[in-house]
């Protein structure tokens, strides 16, 4: 009763306000129609007795419905809202509109769990989520035991024992055993991306993956490795971790039946036997298997090097060629020749080292068709055929096949003389510089 009091205080005062600002002639018209036709409404046919809820009259209220049908008629032609709601503070237009809207917070908070205090609009959906804090799990599969907490889960789970799948996409074919799993996928078509993270306004396909990103502004990780106590922001992130430990490695190439751990690392090898490279570089045209090492590539060209070395402050192109040259420093090579045991700093290395006993040269001129167990060397073979020398001294301007040479050459404008003899301690500007022996 004060709640209508106050509705009516609050929509005569506001009629009473607006009584004295003069509307136009076409407000007028409109106000007018509409308050003659309540009016018409409102009479009773003659010789009739007031039915049930009628209004008389004589009714005190009667005054107030006409004026509630002209104040909406200002309120609607001036464009105001006086109606507002106390659970969200939204203004409406109407009094009746008011009440449509005051009904979505009475549903909303119908249901409330005991434990956390969310709030369901159905029972059936609280006591699903009831069994969350409870650890009941009534729905059993009856292929392998698993247990659920909701029908629907069930379902959901059974078809990948059947290998049910009703959804299909109509834009590749590919089928889904849950029509929701079949609209997020459609979002890959349509790039459609609906969930937006208030942080960075990175945008998403699905709420679960929106879930996992705004954790990297949390800093939260919650998904714990029982081996090694490393966190997660998923449980897929997670899953791939443990293989590590367990050494599993679910995906097979069916061409030469190599194994991995992430069906990416599987689609990247799988290029090696087709030969497809769908990333090509837009500077030289250059084409890649894999997006990672056309991003390296590039770096050739803008001349970018954002990984530099703690120890001289030398910066690669790549965090590979960092922690190869980190080792330099630390003085290890891991890797080591199965045949005499020499040690490498990287596995490259150690691959052209092998070519020594094995003997193979994979690498043949064009020209002359010589053949070399490393691209390196083939490269600066290739120069011969072709004269280049691009490396020039900047003293003197003459000019080199490969970077080495120059090197060499400028010590003698620098002076400098690296090498010297255990013997007799005289310096030298290359290694192999003095093949005599001391007198």
């Amino acid at each position: 009763e004060m709640s209508a009091g106050i509705i009516y205080e609050e929509s005569v005062s506001y009629v009473e306000e607006n009584l004295m600002k003069p509307l136009s002639v076409k407000q007028e018209e409109i106000i007018k129609d509409e308050t003659l036709d309540f009016q018409e409404n409102q009479k009773e046919p003659e010789n009739s007795e007031p039915s049930h809820g009628s209004v008389e009259k004589n009714d005190p209220y009667s005054d107030m419905m006409v004026r509630s049908v002209f104040t909406n008629s200002v309120s609607s032609h001036i464009g105001r809202k006086t109606f507002q709601c106390t659970e969200s503070e939204k203004c409406l237009g109407t009094n009746a509109g008011l009440g449509i809207h005051r009904s979505v917070h009475i549903e909303e908070k119908m249901f409330a769990c005991s434990e956390c205090g969310k709030y369901f609009r159905s029972k059936g959906n609280l006591t699903v989520h009831e069994q969350i804090h409870t650890g009941e799990k009534q729905f059993s599969c009856s292929e392998c035991g698993k247990c659920f907490i909701s029908k629907n889960k069930l379902t959901e789970h059974e078809s990948i024992h059947t290998g049910e799948k009703l959804f299909a996409c109509s834009e590749c074919g590919r089928c889904f055993s849950l029509k929701g799993n079949l609209t997020k996928h459609e979002r890959i078509h349509t790039g459609e991306k609906p969930f937006s993270c208030s942080e960075c306004g990175k945008c998403f396909i699905s709420k679960n993956k929106l879930t996992e990103h705004e954790r990297i502004h949390k800093g939260e990780k919650i998904f714990a490795c029982s081996e090694c106590g490393k966190c997660f922001i998923s449980k897929g992130d997670l899953t791939v971790h443990k293989r590590i430990h367990t050494g599993e490695k679910p995906f097979a190439c069916p061409e030469c039946g190599k194994c991995f751990r992430l069906k990416l690392n599987l689609a990247e090898h799988e290029r090696i036997h087709t030969g497809e490279k769908p990333f090509a570089c837009s500077g030289c045209a250059k084409c890649f298997s894999k997006k990672g090492n056309l991003t390296v590539h590039e770096r050739i060209h803008t001349g970018e090097k954002p990984f530099a070395c703690s120890e001289c402050e030398k910066c690669f192109i790549s965090k590979d060629k960092l922690t190869e040259h980190e080792r330099i420093h630390t003085g290890e090579k891991p890797f080591a020749c199965s045949e005499c045991e020499k040690c490498f700093i990287s596995k490259g290395d150690l691959t052209e080292h092998e070519r020594i006993h094995t003997g193979e040269k994979p690498f043949a001129c064009s020209e002359c068709e010589k053949c070399f167990r490393s691209k390196r060397n083939l490269t600066l073979h290739e120069k011969i055929h072709t004269g280049e020398k691009p490396h020039a001294c900047s003293e003197c301007e003459k000019c080199f096949k490969t970077k080495g040479e120059l090197i060499v050459h400028e010590r003698i404008h620098t002076g400098e003389k690296p090498f010297a003899c255990s013997e007799c301690e005289k310096w030298f500007r290359t290694k192999g510089e003095n093949p005599f022996a001391c007198s």
